[in-house]
């Protein structure tokens, strides 16, 4: 029964303390942006060059030239349970020489139930009295980006964004956060390079909690503690990224990137752990045939975990997180697909991905 009951203060627990740092606070923003990125296993850094770039590094943005680009996205996670929706627009200015771009998130999981009042005080079970509420997660990236220096062969670029953070837990609890992020890119002959700083200024989410004074009641009563108002922060995070085209044909390219992903808030279960760094690398590949098909293969998500059965000796070996995609270009349209496995090999947890990019083309007027 308390089981059931837990439904509610689950999703309440990261905003129980009072003002820290978490490890994973805001993690819904690291979960990726567009099939294609989630199909090449997140590696994006120096290589984005569309609306989606606000996501991953706004210095990308810059290479949206001439006409508005435009991303959205789809996905449900673990089952149809929780749902992932993505949209952004990158928007050239001032004859080309800067970039501006919206994108909005929302990871939310809908219809959890209220068990709250399922006991009545005689004891008796009254399923008439559980409700449903959402916990939803929103951030809105407003971004910049334009050209640093550029020659014949070389270009530099770098953007911003200000992000703005609300997550809401039913009628209990909200909050609002506000971050900065920062990118630079490189690009030179067939090489891309790039940098992303993440919550640059620590990002931080300010809860508060509105319970009834009957809901009050029924957590004293279920030995739960009752949130009270708080300050949750997350710690900065830098992102490096490099990436090369290798012209196998006239009419085939190949792209394969790698980023290393450098967090500060003491010791991961990642390739490279410690304290207080830890690294978590991200491997994808990108085949373009004909600038219409796109086939792509993507790694990340590498950890420590028990051997498939192995509860005795505890013996731990490394999984990761696989994906493939694939993309179609019709005209000014590309459609992405990404198939990836969330959990890892032993315990496959698929989820299937689509997203659709625009280009808006000006049609030239008949003379």
């Amino acid at each position: 029964m308390n089981l059931l009951r837990f439904s509610l203060i689950f999703f309440l627990i990261p905003a129980k303390s009072f003002s820290q740092f978490r490890k994973y606070s805001n993690e819904f923003l690291n979960i990726g942006a567009g099939a294609r990125a989630m199909a090449m296993g997140n590696a994006q850094i120096a290589s984005v060059n569309d609306a989606t770039a606000g996501y991953w590094n706004p210095a990308g943005l810059a290479a949206v030239k001439d006409h508005p680009n435009i991303s959205i996205m789809h996905a449900d996670y673990f089952a149809g349970i929780a749902k992932y929706d993505y949209a952004s627009v990158a928007i050239p200015v001032e004859n080309n020489k800067r970039t501006l771009g919206f994108s909005v998130l929302r990871f939310a999981v809908d219809d959890i139930p209220n068990t709250l009042f399922l006991v009545e005080p005689d004891g008796s079970l009254n399923y008439n009295n559980i409700q449903t509420f959402s916990s939803a997660d929103y951030a809105f990236l407003f971004s910049y980006a334009q050209n640093y220096k550029q020659s014949n062969n070389s270009l530099i670029t770098f953007g911003a964004n200000a992000k703005i953070i609300y997550r809401k837990v039913g009628k209990f609890a909200s909050a609002w956060g506000f971050g900065v992020d920062a990118g630079v890119q490189l690009h030179k002959d067939r090489w891309h390079l790039g940098i992303v700083a993440r919550d640059l200024t620590t990002t931080f989410n300010a809860w508060s909690f509105n319970f009834t004074e009957r809901e009050k009641e029924a957590l004293y009563l279920t030995n739960n503690a009752i949130p009270v108002k708080s300050t949750e922060m997350t710690s900065p995070r830098l992102i490096l990224g490099g990436g090369y085209d290798f012209k196998i044909s006239k009419s085939v390219k190949l792209l394969a990137e790698a980023n290393l992903d450098l967090t500060f808030d003491g010791k991961r279960n990642t390739v490279i752990s410690s304290n207080p760094i830890s690294v978590d690398p991200r491997i994808g590949l990108e085949t373009v045939i004909k600038d219409v098909f796109f086939v792509r293969l993507g790694i990340n998500n590498f950890q420590k975990a028990l051997a498939d059965g192995d509860t005795l000796n505890q013996k731990k070996v490394w999984i990761y997180q696989p994906s493939l995609g694939a993309g179609f270009k019709i005209k000014n349209v590309v459609l992405d697909y990404a198939f990836s496995n969330l959990a890892n090999q032993n315990n496959p947890l698929y989820s299937h991905v689509f997203s659709l990019r625009f280009n808006f083309i000006k049609r030239k007027k008949n003379p």
